[in-house]
């Protein structure tokens, strides 16, 4: 089995918090074959989590693949979700072009800009756990709806 169903069992709490329900759906939705459908939450989360040994494995040259952007976009989609679920807001999230491992996610609610992150080594992209990816979601989370809260007017409340 993969690295991960090691690491997390399946009855693990953290596969019940918002943010994994929310990465697995947007996953789901990514992809455009249904081939997520059938495969559970851990098989759908394993490439998620890169430990150090296996991001020394990655090869960092050319573009990144589809499936790596696929995997950034769930990751701030499922943020820019959450987003809309707190507050009501419609979020949008933005992917500058992703080039030779180099690019911009943005998300924004009405005319502000809540999350803007430079994305570096994409081709790496990963976390060293299920539950490093959650606090980095939860961080990022919680700075957009503090600027939210602080120009509501600007994110069309």
């Amino acid at each position: 089995m993969t690295e991960v169903a090691v690491a997390v069992a399946e009855d693990d709490p953290i596969l019940e918090s918002e943010f994994m329900k929310e990465i697995v759906k947007q996953m789901r939705t990514l992809d455009t074959c249904g081939s997520y459908d059938e495969w559970p939450v851990i098989r759908i989360l394993a490439p998620f989590v890169l430990t150090g040994e296996r991001k020394q494995d990655v090869s960092a040259t050319d573009d990144p693949d589809e499936i790596i952007v696929l995997r950034v976009k769930a990751f701030y989609n499922a943020i820019a979700s959450l987003i809309e679920k707190e507050c009501g807001l419609r979020a949008v999230l933005m992917v500058a072009p992703i080039h030779e491992g180099s690019g911009r996610a943005v998300i924004t609610t009405g005319k502000l800009v809540v999350m803007d992150k430079t994305l570096g080594n994409v081709h790496r992209f990963g976390f060293p756990s299920l539950s490093k990816m959650k606090d980095e979601a939860d961080k990022l989370l919680s700075v957009a709806l503090e600027i939210i809260g602080k120009y509501p007017g600007a994110a069309g409340m």
